[in-house]
């Protein structure tokens, strides 16, 4: 019982990640409707949207005591120590790449401010480096909890962080015009355009 509450949980919060999100990254498409106050709201709706970022790795942790009862096994066959090494290999540089982005973000990463300049830093190669790297940290997660299921749930994510990029962008557009669009042609969304 407890395993299938957890897993609803688990599917409800990733689903209300996604909305608050979405709702997070949109203040200059929202402020017609809102006014001002458009940017402070989307500022709480980041917070929440965060908060459920953080039931969802505590259900990844229960899941970890509390599997579901499906064909995969509970744990991977190989020894821990090897989807440590896994978990490694991906975290190290995708929660670099996060980091990073945060930093050259500034506030915008954690509130959207009308006044934000464009991006520099990492920002120059990369338009989501925050996505790009966090959407891996699932995986990390996952195989730290030496999990086939949740390295396999965990790529729901992968879709949830387009959407959401999608969403950005689209304000983004909405907020900075043609030299958003332009900044969009020349940089790559995940990765470095060549050239």
């Amino acid at each position: 019982m407890i395993a299938w509450v957890n897993f609803a949980v688990m599917l409800v919060a990733s689903l209300l990640f996604l909305y608050f999100y979405v709702l997070s990254v949109s203040p200059a498409t929202r402020e017609k409707v809102l006014g001002p106050d458009a940017y402070i709201r989307c500022g709480h709706e980041r917070a929440v949207a965060m908060v459920f970022e953080f039931v969802i790795v505590a259900n990844y942790v229960i899941y970890y005591f509390y599997p579901l009862p499906t064909p995969l096994p509970d744990k991977f066959p190989w020894p821990w120590w090897v989807s440590l090494i896994a978990a490694a290999v991906i975290g190290i540089p995708s929660m670099t790449l996060m980091v990073i982005g945060m930093r050259d973000a500034g506030e915008e990463a954690i509130r959207p401010r009308k006044e934000n300049p464009m991006y520099g830093g990492i920002y120059k190669k990369i338009r989501h480096p925050q996505a790009a790297g966090e959407v891996f940290g699932w995986l990390v997660i996952a195989l730290l909890l030496h999990s086939p299921f949740l390295t396999l749930f965990s790529l729901i994510y992968f879709p949830i962080f387009l959407i959401m990029c999608f969403a950005e962008e689209q304000d983004l557009l909405w907020r900075y015009g043609d030299s958003y669009a332009e900044y969009c042609q020349q940089t790559g969304a995940f990765f470095p355009k060549r050239g």
